[in-house]
């Protein structure tokens, strides 16, 4: 243990000598992010259209190192890494954490245990020739997924992304990977509650970007219906309700440039029952949760279809589905959105776009949309 400690030291002082490399990192054009789930590998993988795609997901083991729980997993992630060889300029990352993923409270909690995560992420780069890592703690300080937590996790968390950032740098010297080249440490974050939780205008700096999620606003846990991915407010939302913008906003606000922010949008649906019906269901109390919808299976079943009409929010900027004889309300991205959030980047000069995931497609429609909104279409 005591090694791990002096190695930390040592990787400092390598991430010293090339400090200023990730605010330095301002990408050449929009990012073009996709998650792709190991659970859920698509047949195909459009890599020519996107710039880097993140693996989801490995987990924390017991003895807090970064590792698959899923041994099947690291077969996916190879076939993604194969893929650079036609398409060299794609970076492929693994995401580490997820919904319900435990072991970040204490992989983050002492100096001994940030040093031996950091070491186990740099072995998984450099073992499956990877070009990054992205963490996605869902969520420090808060039990909502049902995992460990401390009040601590705020500080400790700035403190494992500066350990991680020090071993990917000296890893990065070792490796020869130039300032353009060296190894990625990212991270997905939330809005409101997660930045009472974390040190967002401090933790930027160890980050090349950072995915927001700006979606899963209204879902099985919120009170009534609503955009899930809403760009903007709807003319019935209340003060408290959450959307894109506001969520950009604040992370704005907390100095982080805007070059390192990556806009998340949704390639699935959440569906509501028993919905009261005024205004079309939008912003109304609901029954209970009905579950998700991947893009492709509303295309197939309920966009226009079975008594489920397609609506647009002019105000949202947000399309939704209304079946009023089974009061039925689903909140979803579709390409009209997407284009329109794509344009949010480019005016904002934002990093890019990321969406979960990629298998949730129907034939590229959304991934084109995505495209098209930054000015990157074929």
């Amino acid at each position: 243990m005591r090694d791990a400690l002096i190695r930390c030291a040592a990787i400092a002082a390598v991430s010293f000598l090339v400090a200023g490399m990730v605010s330095a990192a301002i990408p050449e054009s929009p990012r073009v992010i996709a998650y792709v789930a190991g659970w859920s590998m698509p047949p195909a993988i459009p890599a020519e259209q996107l710039t880097h795609v993140n693996f989801a997901f490995a987990r924390i083991d017991a003895g807090g190192r970064v590792a698959f729980e899923d041994p099947r997993f690291e077969s996916g992630l190879a076939s993604l890494v194969a893929l650079k060889r036609e398409n060299p300029k794609l970076n492929v990352l693994v995401s580490v954490g997820g919904w319900e993923a435990e072991g970040f409270s204490d992989a983050a909690l002492t100096d001994e245990s940030r040093a031996i995560f950091a070491e186990s992420a740099v072995a998984m780069l450099r073992r499956h020739r990877l070009d990054g890592i992205d963490l996605d703690w869902e969520y420090p300080g808060q039990g909502v997924a049902g995992i460990r937590y401390r009040a601590e996790d705020k500080r400790n968390f700035t403190s494992l992304l500066q350990a991680v950032r020090a071993a990917l740098d000296a890893a990065s010297a070792e490796d020869r990977r130039d300032a353009a080249n060296h190894y990625l440490l990212t991270i997905a974050s939330a809005d409101r509650e997660y930045f009472d939780h974390t040190e967002m205008d401090e933790l930027h700096v160890h980050l090349d970007w950072i995915n927001v999620m700006t979606y899963d606003f209204f879902n099985s846990l919120t009170r009534t219906t609503g955009h899930h991915a809403g760009l903007y407010p709807s003319e019935f939302a209340a003060p408290t309700d959450r959307n894109a913008d506001a969520s950009i906003r604040q992370h704005l606000a907390a100095g982080i440039p805007p070059e390192k922010l990556v806009l998340g949008v949704a390639f699935y649906g959440r569906r509501f029952e028993g919905v009261e019906p005024q205004h079309d269901g939008l912003n109304r109390p609901y029954g209970h949760y009905g579950g998700d919808h991947s893009y492709a299976e509303l295309v197939e079943s309920y966009i226009n279809r079975n008594g489920y009409l397609r609506q647009w929010d002019e105000g949202a900027r947000a399309p939704f589905l209304w079946n009023s004889a089974r009061r039925t309300f689903i909140s979803y991205d579709d390409p009209q959105s997407i284009r329109i959030k794509a344009g949010y980047v480019r005016e904002l000069d934002l990093g890019g776009v990321m969406f979960w995931e990629l298998s949730q497609d129907r034939e590229g429609e959304l991934l084109e949309a995505v495209r098209e909104g930054l000015g990157l279409a074929r």
